[in-house]
């Protein structure tokens, strides 16, 4: 036990260095949402609760990148450069390899998320119970995920010239499809539709019954949903996972 807690420490420490190494990563993944977030929710505010309302879409936003990014790319050009076979290799290269991109990711969304809450308290005027702010930072935290495995079936499925631009399309699909750029009842009704499909969407309603945001919600519809496609995301995972371990 003590050896597979050494590796994955060492695990941890060699992913956060590459990360902190890495501010072509770093920079838009901590800076575009906040940046995002206050061109909408301060510069062009549109109404008077926008900015709560843009907080709930944006927090889901927040976590996409560090693990659509972190796991996707990171994982493909590990693939390509044999890091990953030699890590398969190694004892207990399982959880140290998985759980530190893991750790990884969740501190860097966790960072992203709390620049965020900062912007959207002092500087778009967002007042809420403390209690909220905590139960929407979990379902924020929780709501990567979903994007990890999104992540690793890239990362294990593709080089790594092709991860970059499956990330960045997927990325971008899922945001803007997803009503996290601009409210969902705007959109088309056969786009309404679609967004169903996609956890982005279902992630940033529960969100949104989190904050208290106006319109009926069915929060059981929207959890099962999440579970459900969590369960498939995990199943294609398992199947990259074990060609990549077959190759």
């Amino acid at each position: 036990m003590n050896r597979i807690w050494q590796s994955f420490v060492l695990e941890t420490g060699a992913e956060l260095l590459k990360a902190f190494r890495a501010p072509e990563f770093i920079f838009p993944t901590l800076g575009m949402p906040v940046a995002f977030y206050s061109l909408f929710a301060i510069l062009l505010p549109g109404s008077s609760n926008n900015s709560a309302h843009l907080l709930a879409t944006y927090g889901v936003f927040a976590v996409m990148g560090p693990a659509i990014f972190g796991f996707g790319i990171s994982v493909a050009n590990e693939r390509d450069k044999g890091w990953l076979d030699l890590k398969l290799a190694a004892p207990s290269q399982g959880f140290s390899y998985i759980g530190a991109k893991v750790f990884s990711t969740l501190l860097f969304s966790s960072i992203s998320l709390i620049i965020i809450y900062l912007v959207a308290g002092f500087g778009a005027g967002v007042e809420l119970p403390q209690s909220t702010w905590a139960m929407m930072l979990v379902s924020h935290v929780l709501a990567t995920f979903p994007f990890i495995l999104i992540g690793l079936i890239i990362g294990f499925s593709c080089s790594g010239n092709a991860a970059i631009a499956i990330s960045n399309v997927i990325f971008l699909a899922l945001a803007a499809l997803g009503g996290l750029w601009i409210p969902m009842m705007l959109f088309p009704q056969s786009m309404q539709t679609f967004a169903h499909f996609l956890p982005t969407f279902h992630l940033s309603e529960i969100a949104l019954f989190i904050l208290g945001a106006s319109g009926e919600r069915d929060i059981a519809y929207h959890l099962m949903i999440v579970g459900l496609m969590s369960i498939i995301l995990l199943l294609l995972t398992t199947l990259a996972w074990s060609k990549q371990r077959s190759r």
